[in-house]
């Protein structure tokens, strides 16, 4: 009998924790530890930023759904890992010993790489924790009173670009249902070096099609944007040309700003050096997931290290999106299945992009496949059915989290929907 530990319980580790009991059978023992008891739905922060969700409609209790597939839930944070012990330490001191682990952990949001950046001290508001969300929800109630100059975007490092699209979107679907979005100048600040980039090199038409929607909601752009310092009402940002030279300082008002920080790993993970992690923390993996060095260490989601899809003037991460996320999760399942059994490892996951982004009152879908050009498929549609197939999206996915479900979301649903076959 082999203990399987998954660190971290988002979108990436409680679906694989399901997946993996499924996989592996009852004769195995798994825990998931997590920094809280609660899963949150990430992917609906945007909507509580605006008061379009609340905190209870994304997130539920872990404990009790868990219990029910016999999988174990430790919830406080990792502090140590000791992997040539195959042991980790918890915030209380206790050690927890495992056979296989899986870092599924998310990353750490690095605030502190711009002065002034981010809701801890800082003068701008996240979206990237359900807690961040509800803080822009509270100062956005207020702004809505007195409205006033509006910055969203993303600074340099990040990789998670469509959130930021989304955000400016909803906010100024949100202002023109108050009929107050006159009141309000709005300016994109992104460190693509064009908008719909999004980390992907662009995919199909997405530069036209971004653009335009951000003239059609009368929300100016800056691109190849470093952001320097944000003081109180302030942003400070450095614009490049295409062979990474400054060509215009920018001095941006705002009573209102979300901006989303670059990511790197989490503490713990990067304290381990660079046998596990590369120099932003993120862990290496091979082809098949898992850690080149230490064979029972497997990672999947954000956390892994993937390289950037081109060289930008400004630095650009690579998205992990979720039909990504959910391969990465069966092809660990089934390669770990594959270890207890004696055997090599043969499940490589795929290595495609599939995104429901949200604009408030419509939506677009795009499809890379694979993620780094050229493709065999590059395919993007806007329309108000992909704002309806994000709601069902968040509904579903909820929904089979409770149930404890491992079904293939994008496999069986949202490939077939779009009429896609899956390419590996």
């Amino acid at each position: 009998m082999a203990h399987i530990v998954i660190m971290g319980a988002g979108i990436g580790g409680l679906p694989a924790a399901y997946d993996f009991r499924d996989v592996l059978g009852r004769e195995h023992d798994i825990t998931v530890i997590n920094s809280s008891d609660h899963f949150s739905f990430t992917p609906s922060n945007p909507w509580v930023a605006v008061g379009w969700r609340s905190r209870k409609d994304i997130t539920f209790p872990m404990a009790g759904y868990l219990a029910k597939k016999d999988i174990k839930l430790i919830a406080q944070p990792v502090s140590e890992m000791k992997p040539d012990e195959n042991t980790l330490v918890l915030q209380d001191g206790s050690a927890v010993k495992y056979d296989y682990l899986v870092i599924a952990t998310g990353p750490k949001l690095a605030f502190e790489e711009v002065e002034g950046l981010g809701p801890h001290g800082g003068h701008t508001h996240s979206v990237c924790t359900t807690d961040h969300a509800e803080k822009a929800y509270a100062a956005w109630q207020e702004f809505v009173k007195d409205p006033g100059p509006l910055i969203v975007g993303a600074v340099q490092g990040a990789s998670c670009f469509g959130p930021a699209y989304e955000t400016a979107l909803i906010y100024a679907t949100d202002l023109r249902k108050r009929k107050i979005r006159d009141k309000v100048p709005m300016t994109f600040v992104t460190s693509e070096p064009y908008i719909g980039h999004l980390g992907l090199g662009g995919v199909g038409d997405s530069k036209g099609m971004m653009e335009s929607e951000l003239r059609q909601n009368h929300i100016k752009w800056v691109c190849n944007a470093k952001v320097t310092k944000v003081e109180a009402g302030k942003m400070f940002v450095a614009e490049h040309n295409d062979k990474g030279e400054v060509i215009k300082e920018h001095e941006l008002p705002f009573k209102y700003s979300m901006m989303l920080p670059a990511f790197k790993g989490i503490d713990p993970v990067m304290k381990v050096g660079e046998d596990l992690v590369n120099p932003r923390g993120f862990v290496k993996v091979d082809a098949f997931q898992r850690n080149p060095k230490w064979h029972n260490i497997y990672s999947v989601g954000v956390c892994i290290a993937i390289p950037p899809v081109e060289t930008t003037p400004v630095p650009t991460g690579t998205p992990k999106t979720g039909y990504m996320i959910e391969s990465m999760v069966s092809a660990t399942a089934h390669n770990i299945k594959n270890a207890l059994e004696g055997k090599e490892p043969d499940e490589k996951g795929t290595w495609n992009a599939i995104c429901l982004a949200d604009m408030g009152d419509t939506g677009v879908a795009f499809v890379a496949m694979p993620q780094i050009p050229p493709r065999n498929v590059s395919w993007m549609k806007k329309g108000k059915w992909v704002h309806m197939a994000k709601v069902a999206f968040e509904k579903y996915f909820i929904n089979k989290m409770k149930k404890g479900s491992s079904e293939p979301l994008f496999e069986k649903y949202v490939l077939k929907a779009l009429g896609i076959e899956r390419l590996k």
